[in-house]
């Protein structure tokens, strides 16, 4: 007989306390789960169930073979589930955690066409500036740009973008060009507050040196757009990556303030919680995103 078959009449008989209403669990009659529960005993060699004329109960024997047992066929369900969920198409409810300026620039305009390939997929785009905890917040995934915390999530990068310090030709005529990194101290700084590194900027000189920067100046704020409005409005220099300031800087509204120094590359990344198997629909999005965004690297925004 299968095992697995023997395992399952045993653990239903446990579960329902007895062989009648195993059977009716089952679909199968109670002589062939009397069977199937004899059989594995007799491969065993063991007494698994006590039976009586009024109940039947597991021996000490039985109830630790239980346990081990229902951990087995547990897993053979979620296999087959598994299965099951691979092959069919993406749909449910999709929660996305995404910057503002990001989201609003980049991820919106593609979602349309997500949305038509996969028809039986809802979108909820949550545009916000601070790090959410995915699982207890109820996120299927976000999309992060930068150097990605230690976690136990599951990370996959999209692609990269490039940090450069920009600013309006106005300002840069009113103020002077910085020649060097220590020029910047004289210098208004647009401030990102929600950076994890603070009020200091973290640059990279010719030589490779790592260096740090603190920022003051007339505005800080928790969203890169309205630090790029505010440089292209001559209020100071902003450290902001393409995805934000490349088309400004093609119109020439900014310009880059120190082109000698390094381009600071940033990956793009979907993150998303830990687990055997990605949803259906969690894959779906990540490959369109990978797919949308391929040609995307660098200043390429």
């Amino acid at each position: 007989m299968d095992r697995l078959t023997e395992m399952e009449a045993f653990a239903n008989v446990v579960d329902q306390g007895g062989f009648t209403d195993a059977a009716k669990k089952m679909g199968i009659s109670k002589s062939a789960v009397s069977k199937h529960v004899s059989s594995l005993e007799a491969r065993l060699g063991a007494r698994l169930l006590n039976r009586t004329t009024r109940r039947v109960s597991p021996t000490e024997i039985g109830l630790a073979y239980y346990d081990r047992a229902r951990r087995v066929l547990n897993d053979a369900g979620e296999a087959d589930a598994l299965v099951t969920s691979m092959q069919s198409a993406p749909s449910g409810l999709l929660r996305i955690s995404v910057a503002t300026d990001f989201g609003v620039n980049h991820l919106s305009p593609v979602l349309s066409d997500f949305l038509r390939d996969y028809p039986e997929i809802t979108v909820n785009m949550v545009l916000n500036n601070r790090y959410v905890e995915l699982i207890s917040e109820g996120f299927d995934m976000a999309l992060r740009i930068g150097e990605l915390e230690d976690s136990s999530l599951r990370a996959r990068k999209l692609t990269e973008t490039t940090k450069r310090m920009i600013a309006s030709p106005a300002y840069l005529e009113k103020f002077g060009r910085p020649q060097k990194i220590d020029d910047l101290n004289t210098h208004k700084l647009l401030h990102y507050s929600n950076q994890s590194s603070g009020s200091m900027w973290k640059i990279t000189a010719p030589s490779g040196e790592k260096r740090q920067v603190r920022t003051s100046g007339w505005l800080s704020v928790n969203d890169g757009q309205s630090l790029l409005n505010a440089a292209i409005s001559g209020l100071g220099i902003a450290y902001l990556p393409s995805y934000l300031y490349s088309d400004a800087m093609a119109e020439g509204l900014v310009e880059d303030v120190m082109p000698s120094l390094p381009r600071e590359t940033q990956g793009i990344y979907a993150v998303y919680p830990p687990g055997r198997f990605t949803q259906p629909k969690v894959r779906a999005f990540i490959d369109f995103l990978a797919e949308a965004f391929a040609e995307k690297e660098g200043i390429n925004w």
